[in-house]
């Protein structure tokens, strides 16, 4: 069962039936030419529609930049959600999917290659949206993974589960931005890690131990 509040604070109104459809293509053309060459102009043709509609479902460009960057949090945090749900008897399982996922997602997520990328002129403007957003996404992230470790009753302190929750945290986001294994390698390492302090099954070994 979902638990309430697993959703990113500030995340803009869904708008109208166009405005999905236009975020996707700000993205797209953000990681195959730069967000320089995004513009309201290009967007609708894209979508085919009116530079006027394109306006008033997103806005200004920065506006447009910030639901972009909302736009792909949000999925992160939703995989993290679903892989919760499919595991509701098992802590364990559920940490090393949502683990997994979330980096899948990442290694195919075509805003943050292209931001990671930028280097110089108008492209950088995105990278201190992205880094505000980043604290968000830490915080939005640790409230979600208390809450869904607290649920199995795993027999720590509330202070212990948060450090363990803050550990999780900062190194998946440490290994979405720079991986050193495959994500099933990295998901299997750090629930294996959780599993010594928040799961009785502390001796199950590694799925991929001949490294």
């Amino acid at each position: 069962m979902a638990i309430m509040g697993d959703t990113l604070p500030g995340r803009s109104a869904a708008g109208g039936h166009h405005r999905q459809p236009i975020i996707a293509a700000a993205i797209e053309l953000t990681a195959r030419e730069g967000w320089s060459a995004v513009t309201m102009a290009r967007l609708a043709e894209a979508t085919g529609v009116s530079r006027q509609t394109v306006y008033n479902e997103v806005g200004s460009k920065t506006a447009l930049a910030e639901a972009m960057v909302v736009h792909e949090l949000d999925r992160f945090l939703a995989v993290v959600r679903d892989a919760f749900d499919r595991h509701p008897g098992d802590l364990v399982e559920a940490i090393y999917d949502a683990v997994r996922n979330v980096l899948e997602l990442a290694s195919d997520n075509v805003l943050l290659r292209a931001v990671a990328t930028a280097t110089h002129g108008a492209d950088t403007e995105l990278l201190p949206l992205l880094t505000t957003r980043a604290d968000t996404l830490i915080t939005e992230a640790k409230a979600i993974l208390l809450r869904r470790v607290e649920s199995y009753r795993p027999g720590l302190t509330a202070d212990q589960i948060g450090v363990v929750v803050d550990a999780l945290v900062r190194a998946v986001l440490s290994h979405v931005m720079q991986p050193s294994d495959t994500p099933a390698r990295t998901a299997d390492g750090l629930a294996w890690l959780a599993a010594r302090v928040l799961d009785d099954r502390a001796r199950t070994p590694l799925r991929y131990s001949g490294r």
